[in-house]
């Protein structure tokens, strides 16, 4: 099985949580092993003790955010082996009919793997376009002596290399264990999913009106896209909203660029949950407008139940990144040497990007409510 450049190209949202987790870590990472060379010309205890501490928070910093934004790529790979393999059923079928085997066809899978690679390369790349500038802001402090950049080989290994070959292995061994299906129902495109009645208190629950049960019922249809849409304006609050802090205890770059990242990733994973919901549900919409459901209540019925999701996304995050600047700071509580900021949750910032996210949300679904009434009634309705 071959799969298109098409399909292969839909990735590009894996590929840019790559980038962004590369471009953080390596920045981190290389600086700390540079650091690392220079330990042995430090001699003031105060010095060495700050060398320790940047040292830590480097770590840290790493170890959060591509450890989250690596468990979120993971996800989106799942996410796209299983929507690849459920939109292209009948074609794997046949293939299972005529003799190839689950490994056979899992193996093609392994290109997936490429969506990282590229991300992984590119957000290498970039860390080290930005990285003379970040080495002068994070070492302007006197104490410790300059840190000449240098090129460390192993991070390619780590960052780039071995992330490409675990998520390829990762899509083949996913793939596989969903091809283990009949070939005939994958033909059919039936599926074994057992429907259980909703109760309560023991009785069934009451039928409600038809475009609240199915806005319900769209909501719970996929976590992965709930997940994605959390997700989206989780990583907004928890980096814009941070961003308004990073000048008083980092720098202005740490400030643009963790504001960049944060914005980056929520408008990519709302362009892939808001139109795989809308693709996915291309019959059901056209359907309502057969039935003469207009316009806005096609929308407001696929597309409004995830509104209370993000409000509770961006809640999480704003407190995610206010744990996550307490912790960094308590690192360097102590040091005598260093002159920490008055830090405080920054309630302004919070209502700002609040705003400014309710706004950007809006303007998605109203461009995404206004391609519900371009969907083609007659080529959805004859399709299979």
């Amino acid at each position: 099985m071959i799969i298109r450049p098409k399909d292969a190209a839909k990735l590009f949202g894996i590929s840019i949580m790559c980038f962004c987790a590369v471009l953080i870590s390596t920045m981190f990472l290389n600086s700390n092993i540079d650091m690392a060379r220079i330990k042995d010309q430090i001699t003031d205890p105060d010095a060495l003790l700050l060398h320790d501490m940047v040292v830590s928070s480097g770590k840290m910093t790493s170890a959060v955010t591509g450890g989250a934004l690596a468990l979120t790529t993971v996800v989106i790979l799942l996410f796209y082996v299983k929507h690849y393999i459920d939109t292209h059923k009948s074609e794997l079928g046949i293939l299972k009919a005529l003799g190839y085997s689950n490994w056979k066809i899992a193996r093609s899978f392994w290109v997936f793997g490429l969506s990282v690679f590229t991300g992984a390369a590119l957000g290498f790349g970039g860390a080290f376009a930005l990285m003379p500038a970040f080495y002068r802001q994070m070492r302007s402090d006197e104490l410790l002596p300059d840190t000449p950049l240098r090129f460390n080989p192993i991070l390619v290994m780590y960052l780039v290399v071995l992330p490409a070959l675990a998520f390829s292995a990762l899509a083949v061994l996913y793939s596989h264990r969903k091809l283990k299906r009949p070939a005939l129902e994958l033909i059919r495109g039936t599926s074994n999913v057992r429907v259980k009645k909703a109760k309560l208190n023991g009785k069934q629950k009451p039928d409600a009106p038809f475009l609240r049960e199915l806005k319900q019922s769209t909501v719970r249809s996929r976590f992965s896209l709930v997940f994605f849409i959390w997700f989206a304006s989780f990583c907004y609050a928890a980096s814009v909203v941070m961003s308004f802090s990073m000048p008083e205890v980092s720098s202005d770059m740490m400030a643009v660029l963790m504001a960049g990242i944060g914005i980056v990733l929520a408008v990519t994973t709302l362009f892939i949950a808001v139109t795989t919901v809308i693709k996915g549900n291309a019959k059901t919409i056209a359907m309502l407008r057969v039935f003469g459901y207009s316009d806005r209540e096609c929308a407001r019925a696929i597309l409004s139940g995830y509104r209370p999701i993000t409000y509770v996304g961006f809640a999480l995050g704003s407190i995610y990144q206010h744990g996550l600047m307490l912790m960094a700071l308590s690192m360097f509580i102590g040091n005598d040497a260093l002159e920490l900021p008055d830090y405080s949750f920054h309630w302004q910032a919070c209502i700002i990007s609040f705003i400014s996210f309710v706004v950007m949300y809006e303007i998605f679904m109203r461009v995404y409510a206004a391609k519900i009434k371009r969907i083609p009634l007659k080529e959805v309705m004859m399709e299979e």
